[in-house]
């Protein structure tokens, strides 16, 4: 069946020790509300800022 989900059987997510089982994908967790590590906003911001750096960065040093 479809809606045969273990939650009990699953350890709640942790951002700060991220372990993969053994044999199942790891749980994930996408939610805007999800706990982040401050590693993990600094790697999105630095994306942030290379992506807006080619974007607009590119358009103004070639006009």
């Amino acid at each position: 069946m479809a809606d045969d989900h273990h939650e009990e059987d699953r350890p709640d997510y942790d951002p700060e020790h991220v372990e993969l089982p053994a044999g199942e994908p790891p749980l994930r967790s996408t939610a805007p509300q999800s706990d982040f590590t401050m590693s993990q906003v600094g790697t999105g911001l630095g994306v942030l800022l290379v992506g807006l750096v080619l974007t607009f960065g590119i358009a103004l040093a070639l006009a």
